[in-house]
């Protein structure tokens, strides 16, 4: 669904239009070892990096990463290496994060993750079934795709073009897009084994992956790769004062009680393929897809044995049946409560008891008083058995902490066929037509907790249920090039595209929802930490939308290059959308050119955000509540403002200027990109009582223990603008090949306009989290026998935030980190590579909340600010062997 910009070089009329170019507007230059592929001018990839990273041709920026460069990162996860390699773009470490943990969100020019359009082979990527509900602030509540499926050693290159491209593709494409371009090879492969390791001792990895390129008759390839990996969890934590001083108590409590860190990842495998056949008559048949799965598991809060609500404390009902935290009846008097009562239970902390013989029964159980040790009494608490009463501190005393996770499968297919008409009307006229499907599953487990409404008879790990997302596109696209009389051949393209997505909720096993005998005794409902999915929470949300498109690219003069995209858009629920996207590039001098950009776009709110409903655990100002996610159109959140959700909608220009001298290339581009109606979470809202009598109408569990709810909203504005340069240079120096880049960003971020909803915190959030200033200085050295690989990376200051509390809200320093890479060539078919990321361990921030706050660092075990750039585990080193064939 695009088109390739006409080259200036005369020797080229024209070029295909298909969906595997990143843009209308990109003009391709391909290095020595591709030309004699992308001489054949029906090939529609966007090219290689000829000036590194950046297309010297194209009136927008693009970054073309290549498989050298994503080989050397020292990573394997798909978000690291493009973090690593486009500095607009900011990944981070989400410990405890709920559904957070097991997709990790991606923000490209300080938008969010699903701001940012997926193409794999040019075709649009379904999006994650995850979405983030704790996504750090920028990230709260985006639903993007899941990038890290995508294993390099499958990839020819990347393509990020950083500007805005609704106009050519439609929704998502506000702060650009990223093309993920397949292998295409017919013979030969690759076959690489890599290990590594934190320096702390923990994260251990090992992977590995492969490549064949095989031929399909002779007039065709079929390229397979696959990546097999397992990652082991770490931990940057100490141990929490509360679960410090019961473990000096006597009870039996791990160290640390809560872990903060990267998840431990299993069997985590992709498989890729790609598939090309030459039918002959100037046509051809393609086809792409994948299968990936993997099982991730990660840390959750703990569960203290005195306070945590409706496990060990909470409610139980008073006389006229009313919640209330005092449990003790002093006078033997059960019918009121004396000012004497109401001050002893004041005073003199409890825990939550049970009676087994049903609610009317409570009232009489023992009650167990917290001592000054924070242990409950020994004799009180052996009394509960012989009374027929029940609290957890019997089979739990220590408390818990869960551990959340999931399985994750991703799987893709598209179908297609391009090619030429010849003869009649159509003659000349390039076609691509094609079909894909996409599908995401996450299924959700939550292990070691409780349903404490059943009591003693609770399970421990709950599969609370599964999202699965759905999508399905078909395109048609044209493209034609007609002599008008200017300088080249004016390129016309349309197209037309059909999308459907669906986003399925499935209901989770029964005792990760039920109402157990202890409900009406205070005692919660469902898997604690993320209740399940009951059978009213089921079902299927679908919505359709079509689109039609016209572009235009006209050479004007031989120093002069116009174009021009118009997008209609519309949507079976909210309506149409009309965009627009002029570009134009002015070559100054052989050696200068100035281009520019001028576009609008949208953002459609997926239909997960529009209509999920969840139950989550949170930390609000540094303590463990309950909060439900509604959905906007709910009647508590249309009391509290909700309404249903309306597309985003930006306004973006650039503009900049590329110098090439030799072998020297620079690009500057500034952009600048207005968004209005954002979609995100709204803050937490605390409950009244009346909002909770009508939730409990709706059926939603565990109301009591609700303190707040939240809702998907466009509550809010933002203007975001930056500098982006680019720079390389490549020459023969210390007896060998050299090549330097730099690529530096500037980003910043205001909300210009928001609501008592947003919060203002999260606003603080949202412009300051990021770094403003981020840069990456690369060296390449190559030898006949040897090659090195050095990079340094600049990360600014940005707003270190932990448990998303603003009392523990800092700006931390800036920070330089160092990665290396060394080869060893043994011979033409074996390489042997030593490498580190975060080489000399540069330590993210720590914790250091204002001493005016009078909160300990330590208060829930973190070591460091989870919002750093470059993320918390430190240096971590590897071996690698890879042999080709």
């Amino acid at each position: 669904m695009k088109t390739q910009l006409s080259s200036l070089a005369k020797n080229i009329r024209f070029i295909i239009a298909t969906s595997a170019a990143l843009s209308a507007t990109v003009v391709s230059s391909v290095n020595a070892q591709q030309k004699e592929e992308a001489n054949v001018e029906k090939i529609a990839v966007v090219g290689s990096r000829a000036a590194p990273r950046s297309i010297a041709d194209s009136p927008v920026p693009i970054d073309i990463i290549g498989a050298d460069e994503l080989s050397k990162s020292g990573n394997t996860d798909m978000l690291e290496i493009l973090k690593g390699t486009v500095p607009s773009l900011n990944v981070h470490t989400n410990p405890i994060s709920d559904a957070a943990s097991l997709v990790r969100p991606a923000n490209l020019r300080g938008l969010p993750a699903d701001s940012t359009l997926i193409l794999l082979n040019g075709k649009r990527r379904h999006r994650s079934s995850v979405i983030a509900f704790l996504g750090g602030g920028i990230n709260d509540g985006a639903q993007g795709p899941d990038i890290s499926v995508i294993p390099s050693i499958a990839l020819k290159q990347v393509e990020v073009l950083r500007d805005g491209a609704a106009a050519q593709y439609g929704s998502d494409a506000i702060a650009g897009v990223m093309n993920f371009v397949l292998k295409d090879d017919a013979q030969g492969g690759s076959l690489t084994a890599r290990h590594g390791e934190y320096y702390e001792g923990d994260g251990t990895t090992t992977e590995i992956s492969g490549n064949v390129g095989m031929p399909l008759t002779k007039d065709g390839f079929a390229n397979l790769s696959f990546q097999y990996k397992n990652s082991d969890a770490t931990s940057r934590s100490v141990q929490r004062p509360d679960a410090a001083a019961f473990g000096e108590a006597g009870l039996n409590v791990a160290n640390p009680a809560q872990i903060w860190g990267s998840p431990e990842i299993n069997d985590d495998i992709s498989i890729f393929g790609n598939v090309g056949l030459d039918l002959g008559d100037d046509k051809e048949f393609y086809m792409f897809g994948n299968y990936a799965e993997r099982d991730v598991r990660g840390g959750f809060y703990y569960r203290n044995p005195n306070t945590r609500g409706g496990i060990y404390g909470g409610t139980i009902r008073d006389v006229d049946g009313v919640a209330t935290r005092q449990p003790a009846d002093i006078d033997g008097d059960p019918e009121t409560f004396t000012p004497e009562e109401l001050a002893w239970n004041a005073a003199t902390p409890t825990i939550l008891v049970g009676s087994l013989e049903g609610y009317d029964q409570q009232i009489n159980c023992p009650i167990v008083e917290i001592g000054s040790n924070g242990i409950p009494d020994q004799t009180a608490l052996n009394s509960l058995t012989a009374a027929n009463c029940f609290a957890f501190n019997q089979i739990l005393p220590e408390g818990f902490t869960p551990n959340f996770g999931g399985n994750i499968t991703d799987t893709a297919l598209t179908i297609g066929t391009k090619g030429e008409f010849k003869g009649g009307i159509a003659d000349g006229i390039f076609y691509d037509l094609s079909g894909s499907v996409g599908r995401s599953e996450s299924t959700f487990v939550i292990y070691n907790t409780v349903n404490a409404s059943l009591g003693a008879d609770t399970p421990r790990d709950f599969q609370p249920g599964r999202y699965i997302q759905l999508e399905k596109n078909f395109n048609f696209d044209l493209v034609k090039s007609v002599d008008v009389g200017m300088y080249d051949h004016l390129n016309v393209a349309g197209g037309l595209e059909w999308h459907e997505e669906s986003f399925e909720v499935v209901v989770g096993d029964e005792a990760s929802f039920i109402a157990g005998p202890l409900t009406s005794q205070g005692f919660g409902i469902g898997s604690n930490g993320f209740p399940g999915f009951k059978p009213s929470d089921g079902g299927v949300s679908t919505r359709r939308n079509y689109a039609a498109y016209v572009d235009l690219e006209a050479p004007i003069t031989e120093a002069l290059l116009f174009g021009a995209a118009l997008r209609f858009e519309d949507y079976d629920t909210f309506g149409s959308t009309t965009n627009y996207k002029l570009t134009a590039q002015w070559h100054v001098t052989e050696d200068l050119s100035l281009r520019s950009s001028l576009s609008t776009g949208f953002r459609a709110p997926t239909v997960g955000q529009a209509n999920v409903s969840n139950v989550q655990t949170n930390l609000d100002g540094g303590v463990l509540v309950d909060s439900a996610l509604l959905p906007p159109t709910n009647p508590i959140s249309v009391q509290l403002g909700g309404s249903e959700l309306q597309p985003e909608e930006s306004q973006s220009y650039t503009f900049g200027g590329i110098y090439t001298y030799d072998n020297f290339f620079l690009t500057i581009d500034y952009y600048h990109i207005e968004v209005e109606d954002r979609i995100s979470q709204s803050d937490k809202i605390n409950l009244s009582q009346n909002d909770k009598d009508v939730l409990k109408a709706a059926g939603v569990p565990n109301v009591d223990s609700l303190q707040q709810v939240s809702f998907f909203t466009n509550d809010f504005d933002t203007t975001t603008q930056g500098v982006d340069v680019v720079a390389s240079y490549s020459a023969d120096l210390f007896s060998g090949s050299s090549k330097f880049s730099l690529a530096y960003n500037w980003n910043e971020t205001e909300v210009t306009k928001f609501s008592d909803i947003t919060g203002a915190f999260k606003v603080k959030r949202l412009e300051e989290d990021l770094p403003n200033h981020r840069g990456t200085l690369t060296w390449a050295q190559s030898y006949d026998d040897f090659s090195f690989f050095t990079r340094v990376n600049y990360y600014g200051e940005y707003q270190g935030v932990h448990v998303d509390y603003d009392a523990t809200a800092i700006t931390a320093d800036s920070a330089i980190t160092v990665d290396f890479e060394a080869n060893y060539f043994v011979n033409e078919s074996i390489t042997l590579s030593l490498g580190a990321q975060n080489i000399f361990d540069q330590e993210a921030t720590r914790i250091n909340i204002p001493a005016s706050q009078g909160i300990p660092n330590n208060n829930w075990g973190g070591v460091y600010y989870e919002t750093s750039p470059f993320g918390f585990n430190g240096g971590f080193y590897y071996v690698k062997a890879s042999y080709n064939f």
